[in-house]
């Protein structure tokens, strides 16, 4: 009976291909993500690959964050933002298959999105009295927060220097020209749509996206001093037959985008971090944004078709020297 007993307990255990590489980054903000074109794991959630500090590496050297909270970046879609405070420093990249799986493990493509940073911005020092700009920005902060107290939470973000931050659909999250970028954030609409009908990505660098949020997930990092670059907006399922996403974003180096259709990323065209946005879910049948624009325009064509003619005036004064040569003949 023993035997018996103990063939059920054997079953529980089984052993996977897995496989261990150390990957030594410089100093800098790393972004670490599966190449396209692989397969997605299977219903055992096999293969996938974990992200975690090496051995032997000194604790605060690497920080690494992942959507997942265990390093876990899945099979083809997941990501890892990886900071180096000092390098050369090491990661160790760990990946698992299942038990005779003929397919190669998951293959992972690097992209620097900073160099190194020379000081901490999450930690600013305690500012002297007579420096106004960050207490300005400190106290419109602290007014977009105590609207926020009055209005719906349904955007929530955690911003540099602040901390977690809400606000709602329709107001602004963050304080544009504050300087403070946004590390990550997540939207769950309470009015208009199902929080199950929105989902939005992260811009982590050129050309790189997080990977699809849905409503009520947070996307970014937390704490890391790890700016997002921007970010993109979408609806789906019936939400997207009957609404539309306008969004409106700032930018730390001072640019500014939108209000523009939010289903394409929008970033800056330095990268600059993402400082503020403007999140707007509008019915359909709601004339807004197109309406708005056209009459500036046309108020910019107008203005211009004045002054060709007080340009053309110009030529009148040329009349003078046609009166001078008349006046020898006389």
């Amino acid at each position: 009976m023993s035997n018996a007993a103990e063939a059920p307990r054997q079953n529980r255990v089984i052993d996977l291909k897995a496989g261990a590489h150390m990957m030594v980054l410089d100093a800098g903000i790393f972004c670490i993500f599966h190449a396209a074109g692989q397969a997605p794991a299977g219903p055992a959630g096999l293969p996938g690959v974990r992200i975690s500090r090496a051995p032997g590496t000194p604790p605060g050297i690497v920080t690494i964050s992942t959507f997942e909270e265990d390093g876990w970046i899945g099979g083809s879609n997941g990501a890892a933002l990886v900071r180096v405070m000092r390098g050369p420093a090491a990661v160790l990249v760990t990946t698992y298959q299942e038990p005779g799986s003929p397919h190669a493990a998951p293959r992972l493509q690097v992209a620097q999105l900073a160099g190194p940073l020379t000081s901490a911005p999450a930690q600013p020092a305690p500012q002297p009295a007579g420096v106004q700009a960050p207490v300005a920005a400190s106290a419109a902060s602290e007014a977009v927060e105590t609207v926020a107290e009055e209005i719906s939470k349904d955007i929530s973000a955690h911003i540099q220097r602040r901390g977690d931050v809400t606000s709602g659909i329709g107001h602004w999250m963050g304080v544009p020209g504050s300087q403070s970028w946004i590390e990550g954030f997540s939207v769950a609409p309470e009015e208009s749509i199902p929080a199950s009908d929105i989902e939005y990505q992260a811009v982590l660098g050129k050309g790189w996206l997080s990977p699809w949020a849905e409503g009520g997930q947070y996307c970014g990092s937390r704490g890391m001093a790890l700016p997002i670059l921007g970010l993109r907006v979408r609806l789906k399922g019936k939400s997207a037959e009957t609404h539309r996403i306008r969004l409106t974003a700032t930018f730390t180096d001072g640019t500014r985008l939108g209000p523009v259709d939010g289903s394409e990323a929008l970033e800056a065209e330095s990268l600059a971090p993402l400082e503020a946005f403007l999140l707007e879910i509008l019915p359909e049948s709601e004339e807004t944004a197109e309406p708005k624009a056209a009459p500036k325009v046309t108020r910019a064509k107008a203005a211009t078709k004045p002054r060709a003619p007080k340009a053309a005036a110009a030529p009148a004064k040329a009349a003078s020297p046609r009166k001078r040569k008349s006046t020898p003949a006389s």
